[in-house]
C-alpha cells in the first residue's frame, strides 16, 4: 500500500513579535525619570520631527493626567479615577521575559525583590561580541555604595534595612555620622531603640570606625575591631583631651595604669585612622530625584502626582514634516521621512504610556499601604506584584518594569516604590488575614523584651504564642527572625539575666 502523498495543510498559531516599538516602550517603562531625560535627548539629536514641548499644557491637550487623589480607604473606585481602561496598555501589558532572551532579564521581576539591591544586564565578558573595555576598568567605589552592599548582605530585615539606608545618607565623607537619631526614628514611625540597634549593626560594617558619632568612639570602634578595648583603653578614650595636650600624667592616673602601659596604648591610638571613610572615592554624591510626589490631601486621603519637573515632554513637529515632505522627490528621502514621523509619534505615546502606567501603579500602592504613611513602618501589609496587577488589571511584569528604577516621595522620606512589597505570614485560620513579615519580627521582639529571668521563652513557646494570635509560623523561621534582630537563644538569654540578677 502506498503512503500518503504531498498534501497541502493551514495551520493558526500565535507568536509574540517583538518590533523595535515595542522594545522601545519597554525600555522606557523601566527607565527612572532622569534616565528617561538622557535616552529624549538623545532622540531630539537624532530625530529632526521631534522638538521639545515647552509650552504650558491646556485644557483639552491629549496629555497624561498628573496627579491621582486616593479617598483614604483600602478599595478605591478606580473607574471614577479612570484607571479601569487598559485599552492604551496593551502594547506594554504582557510578559515578555522569554522573548527578550536570556541576556536582557526584566529589572525586578521578583515581587519581594530588595529595593537596595543592584543589577546590571550588560554582560562583561571576553566571550561576549559586545565587550567593552572601559566597563573593565577599576573605578573608585564611594563611601555609601560600600556601605550600602554591606546593608544587602549583612540586614535581614527589610525595615531595618530602610533604617540603615537612612543612616547611610547621614554618613559624612569622613565616615561619621551627622544628624540626631531621634529625627530618624520620628521620619520613619518607630522607636528610638531600634534605629539605635540598626546603628549597632552598621558599626560592625567596614571600614572599622564608621558610623561613629564622634572621634572616641571611632577610635573605640577599631579598637573593638582589634579586640583591644579594654577598661583602661576605654577610660583613655574618654580623655583624649589629655593626650592632645600632652599631659601623659594625668592620663596615666585617670587609666591607673604605668609608664610602659601608657606608651604602649598611645603607640595603638596612634596607629588607627581618625577618618576611614576617606579611603573611599570622594565622588559627588548623586541626589535620589523621587518620580512620584505623595502628599496628604486636606480633608483627608491622598494626593499622587507625577514630578513633572523631571518628566520629559516632547512634540511632533508636523509644520516641519509637511514642508520638506512637500520638497522629497526620492524614494529614499520618503521612506526616511516617514521611518522619522513614525519613530517621533511612537515614542510621544510610549511616554505618554508610561506616565499614565507609573500614576496608576503608584496611586494603588498609596491605597494599599495606607497605614505606612500614617503610622509608620510598623503597619506595612503583606504587597506584592500579583495584588496590584489585579486591581489596576494589568500584567504582573508591567507592575515590575514600573517599581524598578523608581522612587516615591512621601511626608515620611524618599522610598524606592519596590520597598512598598512585602512579605505575608499566614494565619492559622485558613482563610484569615495574613499578617506582615515585619509586623511578626515586632511582636517576636516584644514577647523577648518583656520575658521574665525565670521564664524565658524558648523558640517552641514564641511559636505556640504566636498561633494564639493567629499567626501561623514554623519554629525556624522564629529563630531566623530572632536571629536577625541579634537576639541570642533561649539559653543564652537565661544566662546573661542570672548574671544579670
Amino acid at each position: 500500500m502506498a503512503g500518503p502523498g504531498p498534501r497541502l495543510e493551514l495551520r493558526q498559531s500565535q507568536t509574540l513579535v517583538m518590533t523595535p516599538q515595542l522594545q522601545q516602550a519597554i525600555k522606557l517603562l523601566q527607565l527612572s525619570n532622569l534616565d528617561l531625560q538622557d535616552y529624549v535627548e538623545q532622540e531630539l539629536s537624532q530625530n529632526p520631527l521631534l522638538e521639545v514641548n515647552e509650552r504650558e499644557p491646556r485644557a483639552g491637550d491629549d496629555a497624561p493626567e498628573p496627579v491621582r487623589e486616593v479617598d483614604g480607604s483600602a478599595e478605591t473606585d478606580l473607574s471614577k479615577m479612570g484607571l479601569a481602561d487598559t485599552e492604551h496598555e496593551t502594547p506594554l501589558d504582557m510578559n515578555v521575559t522569554e522573548a527578550l532572551g536570556a541576556d536582557e532579564p526584566v529589572a525586578g521581576a521578583a515581587g519581594n525583590a530588595d529595593p537596595f539591591m543592584r543589577t546590571r544586564n550588560t554582560r562583561n565578558d571576553f566571550s561576549s561580541d559586545e565587550y567593552d573595555l572601559e566597563q573593565s576598568l577599576t573605578h573608585d567605589i564611594s563611601l555609601k555604595d560600600h556601605l550600602m552592599g554591606q546593608i544587602n548582605l549583612d540586614v535581614p530585615d527589610p525595615v531595618d534595612r530602610l533604617i540603615a539606608a537612612q543612616l547611610v545618607d547621614m554618613v559624612n565623607d569622613a565616615g561619621y555620622l551627622e544628624g540626631e537619631i531621634a529625627a530618624v526614628a520620628d521620619a520613619m514611625g518607630c522607636e528610638v531603640a531600634r534605629v539605635e540597634q540598626t546603628l549597632a549593626t552598621c558599626q560592625a560594617f567596614d571600614p572599622p570606625g564608621v558610623f561613629a558619632r564622634g572621634l572616641g568612639e571611632c577610635l573605640g570602634l577599631q579598637l573593638r575591631e582589634r579586640n583591644r578595648l579594654d577598661p583602661a583603653m576605654q577610660k583613655l578614650l574618654e580623655r583624649l583631651d589629655l593626650l592632645a595636650r600632652g599631659d601623659i600624667a594625668a592620663l596615666m592616673r585617670h587609666c591607673s595604669v604605668d609608664a610602659e602601659d601608657i606608651t604602649e596604648m598611645i603607640a595603638e591610638i596612634k596607629a588607627l585612622n581618625p577618618k576611614p571613610g576617606l579611603a573611599f572615592g570622594t565622588d559627588v554624591a548623586q541626589t535620589v530625584v523621587p518620580d512620584v510626589f505623595v502628599r496628604p490631601r486636606p480633608g483627608g486621603g491622598w494626593m499622587v502626582e507625577l514630578n513633572s519637573e523631571t518628566l520629559p515632554s516632547v512634540l511632533v513637529n508636523t509644520r516641519y514634516y509637511s514642508r520638506i515632505s512637500a520638497g522629497a522627490r526620492s524614494d529614499t528621502d520618503k521612506a526616511y521621512l516617514s521611518e522619522k514621523l513614525n519613530s517621533a509619534n511612537w515614542l510621544v505615546k510610549s511616554l505618554d504610556q508610561r506616565a499614565n502606567t507609573i500614576l496608576k501603579v503608584a496611586t494603588e500602592i498609596v491605597a494599599q499601604q495606607e497605614g505606612f504613611f500614617l503610622f509608620g513602618v510598623s503597619r506595612l501589609r503583606p504587597l506584592n506584584l500579583r495584588d496590584i496587577a489585579t486591581v489596576i488589571q494589568m500584567h504582573e511584569s508591567t507592575v515590575s518594569r514600573v517599581t524598578a528604577n523608581k522612587h516615591m516621595a512621601t511626608p515620611r522620606g524618599i522610598y524606592p516604590m519596590k520597598y512598598f512589597f512585602t512579605s505575608a505570614i499566614q494565619s492559622t485560620e485558613g482563610g484569615g488575614e495574613t499578617h506582615s513579615a515585619e509586623s511578626v519580627r515586632a511582636r517576636i521582639k516584644t514577647l523577648i523584651d518583656r520575658e521574665e529571668p525565670d521564664a524565658v521563652l524558648s523558640d517552641d513557646k514564641i511559636v505556640e504564642i504566636l498561633r494564639t494570635s493567629e499567626i501561623d509560623i514554623a519554629r525556624r523561621t522564629v529563630a531566623k527572625y530572632r536571629e536577625a534582630l541579634r537576639i541570642p537563644s533561649s539559653v543564652d538569654r537565661r544566662r546573661l539575666k542570672r548574671k544579670a540578677s
